[in-house]
Parts: structure tokens; C-alpha cells; sequence
């Protein structure tokens, strides 16, 4: 979750570092810190809070040096002040690293360390990591050797970057669970956690896998395993520009990524539709098709967000193809032994496709022998290599905390692995080419959506200081109805809760008084005259209704406080555009009430630790 930027070339490093780390700070904002190597010695300068309380305390430092490393915080072990940010140092004060993941039996190296004599200033598992590389490399003869023979004797994940003072033109990073990029330069190298900071100097990167180790110089980066050794990987070129991760002029990058969804969506289908045949073609499925099309039965599992687009997935699958599906959440997924075998597909979704407790799963279900596809963001990612096949979301960078445009994205290859399916099954042409032509339709009816949000704007001023919501909805749309609920929480630091509609009545139903809002996902659709009894449910109990409604639905006026129109859609397709005055309502009310909507308290982008 931690965001890394290691820096060694010609040019000074100090900028990069801090440029990298802004690019970086949606990873982890707790604390931030650097360390360069200035006139042979490291200069190590971490501050509590955000990057710019970094930039305050380094502001009139002459620290000239053309080597080092950066650090943004998401803490696990130790809270979140300067003592416990990184990076950390030895004892010497010669060496120093910075560290994304969780050390686990920390406990057992700090008590042999601590007999040893050495002293621990901080509360975290990485401080272990810099005394037992120095107890490594007494001698001071080979720093590479000695980072190797400490990471043997770690148990948990890790990505990691060294610097020594004694190296000028070296740095040394690994991986083992958490992500570690490496940037290749004309007479530079760089390292990060991910891509982002890169792309204003090189567009050329290369990912490391678990059990990898680089020496990186100013002239060239080696690659080896944990065991030493030499291992010749692949560069790969990044497939987005700078100004994607850009805020072109909106006051947030939420709000930026909400607007994009009309191009996000028309990005993930372009190529992928077939309107004659009714039908779509996605090619990193298709040469494994055969496992999908007869697996006894599909797992779908993911976390957060991308939970809720699986469970619209399964939704899909079960009635569009035939196929009975299970949707798991990917942190409980390993540990309750799972029934899987040859005849089941696990399809693992993640924005990022670093997800820790997601890669997990599908390690998981590679050792019971099940097919695993992957759908992400991120090309390169982990879950990308580590999956037998899977679908690119063509997104783009998302650089908000809350995911908005993944998610659609994630709901609309999930609906293109639906049609393919179906159709090779049982799905006759027509009801593929309705599919398709609906799709077709999807971004402009967003757009439609987007260019009037008055309304949503006005019932967030309406509701902002209420302390509690409930969302509920059906069928499709009860997803949607957890969707909304969690972009609340995450970004507003409001209670809110999803629903089935109809399990309102056992138990939620206790809450509603005049003071409740409860938004309702009230389309048109197969359920909709079901929706509308549990609308009158809540209104005789004073409760304040809040409606996301189809176009020309004239009776919700009667129903409902106030109304959310939206297009009208097939019910496979509804989460796509009832999800959007969510996001917005979200939006404006987390901006109503000051809060940070691009870096959320407790949150970051990348959950990369378990």
C-alpha cells in the first residue's frame, strides 16, 4: 500500500523523489520521507502527514546528491509519526531502505537483534530489515549478498529499496508480495511501487516477480532471484501518457475519473463488439475458452468495490449463461479451504492487480488445480502474469482512492464475458445483437447523466449533515445499492448501509425514522413494482426517500422526497447507469463536508499488506 521511488543517474534526485513521491501519495499519505546521499553521507529528512509537510521541512536544504530514495506511508506496525517513517537506517547511519509489506515473524528477529546489541528506535517490522542486513554485511564487502541472506531469513511480503553511503551508484530492490517496478533511463534508473512516477522519465519498465532481487546503477539494471540467480527479464512499454494521471483542471481526481466513465467504457468495448454475429471477441479468454464454457461451476472473488461488480457478474453469468457461480471475498477465500478442483474457474478481479489478499486466491486456486482468469487495470500487474488467462479493464490510471471508473469498467467486461459465453451457449443471435446494441448506447446515456447533475448536487446540500443512510435496491441493482453505500463511507466518513430491499424489513427496518435517508435504486425494471412496496414500507415509517428512477417515471414523484432520473436500460446493464449519481452524490456530499476526497482517512489505493 506504501508508495516507493528510488532514484540513481546523473541528475539530482531530490526533485524526482518528491515529484515520484506526489505521484505516489494516493499508495499511503500517513507520513513521508527521504533519503539522499550528500557529500558521502545519507541524508535521511520524514515527516508525519502528507508530502507537503515533507516539502515544508526540506524547504532551503541544499541536498545535492544524484542517488535516493522516497518513502509515502500507509502504516501497519507503529503509528503514524516520524520516528516510525520511513526510510529507516542502521545503526551507522550508512544504510537505509524503505519498505512496502508486512514482516511477519518480526518478533523473533528483533529478539535475536536486540541480543546482538543493536538498538531499535522505532516500532516497525522494517527496522529489523536495515540491522539485519548490517549483521549481514560486518565486513562491508558485498551490501548485495547481505541484502539476499536477510531476505532468506524473512517470512512475509515485502518490496523493498536499499541504499548504502559506501554505493554511490548503487541501489538494490526486491519483492516479494508488494509490488516493484523498475524504470529504465538514458544514464539513469529509477524504482517505484508502480508505474506512475515513472512515466515523466521513461516509459520503458520492467516488473519484478516474488523472489526477485535488482542492482540497479546509473548504467544498468540486473535482475537475479533470492538464490542468486541471474534472471533476464522482459521490458515492457507503459501504455499511458502523463496527462492521464493528470487533474486537467477538476478540483479533484475523483471527480476527473467520474467524467471520464463516457471514454472509459467506450475504451473497454472498442474492438470487443460484434454487432452482426451478437456477440464479443476478447482474446485473452478466448484461447482458454473451453475451461469457462464447461467448469461445473465459476468463483468470482475480489475485494471492496470490486466485489460488488462480481457479484453483478454472477448475476450475469448465472442468468445469461447457465452457470452456477459463487462470489468470495478474496481475504477469506484461502483461509476456509475452499472446495475447488480441475472442474472449476476462479476469475479474480482488481483494479490494480496487485491486490494481495486477491493474488492469494488465486495462488490458492492454482493449488487445487482450477483454471484462473484474471480481470484488471494494470497491464503487467501480478494477477495479469499470475492468471492462466484474463480481460484488460483499458481504463486507465485511477488515481482516487474510491474507484468509480474501474468499476464500470470491471460491470462492462464482466457483461462482454457474458455475451461471449452465452452466445457459444445457448443465447440465440438476437438477444446477442440487443445486447450489443444496448452496450453500444451505455456511454452516451452516461454522459446524458453527467451534463445534469443539479439535481444531485442539490439533495446532497439537502443531506450532507445527516449521520446515517441506507441504500437499498434489487436484483441487478442490489450491488449497486453496496456500491453507493461504500463510496459514502469511504470518502464522507458517514454510516451507511446496502440492502436487499425486502431484507429491509428484517432488521433495517428498525432504523428508519424522519432523520433516515434512504436511497432507493427504483428503475423500471422486472422488480421494479416490488421496489415500490418497500418505498411505501419506509414512507409510513417517516423515513425520507431518496430514488434513482427511469426516465418519465412519473409515479416516484408520489413516492419519493426526491428523484434521480436516469436512462432507461436492459436489467443486465441498469448497475452501469444507476451507479453513477451514487458516485456523484458521494462526491458532492464529501466536499460538503470538507473531507478529502482523493485520499480518505485509514485508506489507500493498493491494498498490497494483508
Amino acid at each position: 500500500m506504501c508508495g516507493i521511488i528510488g532514484y540513481v543517474g546523473k541528475r539530482q534526485a531530490l526533485p524526482i523523489l518528491i515529484n515520484g513521491l506526489k505521484r505516489l501519495e494516493y499508495r499511503g499519505y500517513d507520513s513521508a520521507g527521504i533519503a539522499v546521499r550528500h557529500n558521502g553521507h545519507l541524508k535521511v529528512v520524514k515527516k508525519p502527514g502528507k508530502i507537503v509537510e515533507l516539502e515544508k521541512s526540506l524547504c532551503g536544504q541544499n541536498l545535492s546528491g544524484t542517488i535516493g530514495i522516497g518513502h509515502t506511508r500507509w502504516a501497519t506496525h507503529g503509528q503514524p509519526n516520524e520516528i516510525n517513517a520511513h526510510p529507516h537506517t542502521d545503526s551507522s547511519g550508512k544504510l537505509a531502505l524503505v519498505h512496502n509489506g508486512i514482516i511477519e515473524n518480526y518478533q523473533s528477529l528483533r529478539k535475536e537483534l536486540l541480543e546482538k546489541g543493536y538498538v531499535f528506535k522505532s516500532e516497525t517490522d522494517t527496522e529489523i530489515l536495515c540491522h539485519l542486513i548490517s549483521e549481514y554485511n560486518k565486513n562491508g564487502s558485498d551490501l548485495v549478498e547481505a541484502v539476499r541472506l536477510a531476505l532468506l531469513r524473512v517470512e512475509g511480503t515485502y518490496g523493498i529499496v536499499v541504499i548504502d553511503a559506501d554505493h554511490p551508484d548503487m541501489l538494490i530492490a526486491a519483492r516479494m508480495g508488494s509490488p516493484i517496478v523498475l524504470g529504465h533511463g538514458q544514464n539513469e534508473n529509477l524504482i517505484a511501487s508502480d508505474a506512475a512516477p515513472l512515466i515523466s522519465h521513461t516509459k520503458d519498465v520492467t516488473y519484478l516477480d516474488d523472489g526477485e532481487l535488482a542492482i540497479l546503477t546509473s548504467s544498468e539494471a540486473i535482475v537475479k532471484t533470492i538464490n542468486d540467480e541471474v534472471v533476464n527479464k522482459a521490458i515492457h512499454v507503459i501504455d499511458y501518457d502523463l496527462s492521464q494521471i493528470e487533474k486537467a483542471g477538476y478540483p479533484h481526481f475523483m471527480l476527473k475519473e467520474i467524467m471520464e466513465q463516457p471514454n472509459t467504457l467506450q475504451d473497454t468495448m472498442r474492438g470487443r463488439l460484434l454487432l452482426e454475429e451478437g456477440t464479443a471477441k476478447l482474446g485473452g479468454i478466448e484461447k482458454d475458452i473451453e475451461s469457462l464454457l464447461y467448469a461445473r461451476r465459476v468463483v468470482i472473488t475480489a475485494c471492496g468495490t470490486s466485489w460488488h461488480a462480481a457479484l453483478i457478474g454472477e448475476y450475469m453469468f448465472e442468468e445469461l449463461v447457465g452457470v452456477p457461480v459463487e462470489v468470495e471475498y478474496a481475504s477469506e477465500f484461502r483461509y476456509r479451504d475452499p472446495v475447488l478442483d480441475n472442474n472449476c474457474v476462479v476469475i479474480a478481479i482488481s483494479q490494480s492487480g496487485e491486490t494481495l489478499d486477491t493474488l492469494a486466491a488465486i495462488k490458492e486456486a492454482k493449488r487445487k488445480r482450477s483454471k484462473a482468469y484474471g480481470i484488471c487495470n494494470v497491464v503487467g500487474s501480478t494477477i495479469a502474469r499470475e492468471t492462466d488467462a484474463g480481460v484488460y479493464l483499458h481504463a486507465g490510471p485511477e488515481i482516487g482512492v474510491a474507484s468509480t471508473k474501474a468499476f464500470t469498467s470491471q460491470v462492462t467486461v464482466l457483461a462482454l464475458m457474458t455475451l461471449l459465453l452465452g452466445r457459444i451457449k445457448n443465447m440465440s443471435a438476437n438477444r446477442g445483437r440487443e445486447i450489443v446494441q444496448e452496450l453500444k448506447t451505455i456511454p452516451a446515456k452516461i454522459a446524458k447523466i453527467l451534463e445534469n447533475t443539479d439535481t444531485i448536487k442539490e439533495i446532497a446540500k439537502e443531506f450532507y449533515q445527516c449521520r446515517n443512510f441506507l441504500y437499498l435496491g434489487r436484483g441487478y441493482n442490489f450491488p449497486v445499492a453496496l456500491e453507493g453505500a461504500l463510496k459514502l463511507k469511504e470518502i464522507s466518513y458517514l454510516h451507511a448501509e446496502g440492502y436487499p430491499a425486502a431484507e429491509m424489513k428484517h432488521g433495517p427496518i428498525a432504523l428508519i425514522d424522519e432523520n433516515m435517508p434512504v436511497v432507493f435504486i427504483a428503475t423500471q425494471d422486472s422488480v421494479y413494482d416490488k421496489v415500490m412496496s418497500n418505498i411505501e414500507e419506509v414512507r409510513a415509517r417517516r423515513g425520507r426517500v431518496i430514488a434513482v428512477a427511469t426516465e418519465g417515471d412519473q409515479e416516484i414523484t408520489k413516492k419519493a422526497d426526491r428523484v434521480i432520473y436516469v436512462p432507461d436500460t436492459i436489467d443486465m446493464l441498469n448497475p452501469l447507469v444507476t451507479v453513477i449519481p451514487l458516485q456523484l452524490l458521494a462526491y458532492h456530499i464529501a466536499v460538503l463536508r470538507g473531507c478529502d476526497v482523493d485520499q480518505p482517512r485509514n485508506l489507500a489505493k493498493s491494498v498490497t499488506v494483508e
